[in-house]
């Protein structure tokens, strides 16, 4: 039942990622969609799931939270890293930016896809009820995480056969990821401790590149209106999951 489910998920990424691709001429109203949306699933949804899972705390400071900083910086460091090696090769940059990141970002998205088939299967050993309540939220947000994959691959410059390529793992994830769960289960504060690290690669992601990225030719109001429906459409995702 958990494969089956996670299937819907499969198309709702799929789905994502083609409404990413058919809007091209409205660059800066999908940008600034994707920075909304990542912002809503770091804020409303990664985080909270942190914060409950990992639970325990570091001088004072939980876990889920240092990991968030570190994440954070980690996504910094890379990026100055890759663009620096970049150029000491004589490699080109793509506005600045080098097309790794672009793909390391998109893996980071393929995995926390891989850790939402886990997310269902789990649910599901707990209970159809419980299982069919992530799910819900799995699926809904899952629109986001296609359309914020093959976002992120295409600004840094990488081919869009390399967007499809990272969009469809990205779709493909969330189904092993619930097979897997036949086999073994993540210690939840290991999941915890994921979620927090990999919520602050996606926040640097949008607060240092997407956004700026969205509003640098095209300083719109209607730009900033589609990162608050961004934001707005994954609490309106969360809310409903936790009112299943």
């Amino acid at each position: 039942m958990a494969v089956f489910v996670a299937l819907s998920a499969f198309l709702m990424t799929l789905a994502g990622g083609w409404t990413a691709q058919r809007v091209t001429d409205r660059r800066h109203l999908v940008l600034g969609l994707a920075g909304g949306l990542m912002l809503g699933v770091v804020g409303l949804d990664l985080l909270p799931e942190a914060l409950s899972a990992a639970g325990e705390e570091v001088f004072g400071v939980p876990a889920a939270l240092l990991l968030f900083v570190a994440g954070f910086l980690l996504a910094h460091l890379v990026e100055r890293l890759l663009a620096a090696r970049q150029a000491a090769h004589g490699g080109e940059e793509h506005d600045g930016r080098a097309p790794e990141v672009g793909l390391t970002a998109a893996a980071a998205m393929v995995g926390h896809s891989a850790m939402d088939g886990v997310a269902i299967g789990a649910a599901f050993q707990v209970g159809g009820g419980m299982g069919l309540a992530v799910a819900l939220a799995v699926i809904a947000h899952d629109f986001a995480d296609g359309f914020n994959t093959y976002t992120i691959t295409s600004l840094y410059g990488n081919a869009r056969r390399k967007a499809i390529t990272m969009l469809f793992a990205d779709a493909v994830a969330p189904v092993i990821g619930a097979a897997s769960t036949l086999f073994f289960t993540i210690p939840e504060k290991a999941l915890g401790c994921y979620l927090g690290l990999f919520g602050g690669v996606l926040l640097y992601l949008a607060a240092a590149e997407i956004l700026p990225e969205a509003h640098h030719e095209h300083p719109a109001r209607s730009t900033l209106l589609c990162t608050i429906a961004g934001a707005g459409f994954i609490w309106l995702v969360v809310g409903l999951a936790g009112s299943g």
